[in-house]
């Protein structure tokens, strides 16, 4: 019985200790924001319309990850959250028109770099502005 006790203790301990706390979600921190959204005609000459938009795809990157861990959408006020993440870097990116008509694929990310220094720390990013 004491040697089937010890491997339980040993499984035990390495599960325990083999976990490490880089970034991602098991924490209590948040980083939250809006994305604000400008409609322009064709040309990108004339501002037509301007709002926080509701239902945008915001993204966000753990560390030096190079593809998204997660994404949520913005709410009806163009608001969005990312909850439970633990202390390290992230990047948070959105995709706007490519105004400069040289991206093959018409869109580019805007990227936001965070740190989060604190367990229990929420932080507000300034407002994405995006063109639709």
């Amino acid at each position: 019985m004491n040697k089937k006790f010890l491997i339980v203790l040993i499984v035990f301990s390495m599960s325990i200790f083999s976990c490490s706390k880089e970034e991602g979600e098991g924490g209590r921190s948040s980083i939250v924001g809006h994305v604000f959204a400008k409609n322009y005609n064709a040309s990108f000459t004339q501002l037509l319309s301007s709002y926080y938009a509701p239902e945008e795809d915001v993204y966000i990157i753990y560390g030096d990850n190079e593809n998204y861990d997660d994404r949520v959408k913005t709410g009806p006020d163009g608001a969005f959250e990312f909850k439970h993440l633990r202390k390290g870097n992230y990047k948070i990116y959105v995709y706007t028109k490519d105004t400069t008509f040289t991206i093959a694929s018409g869109v580019e990310a805007i990227y936001e770099s965070v740190e989060i220094k604190d367990k229990e720390e929420v932080i507000e990013l300034p407002d994405f502005e995006i063109i639709k």
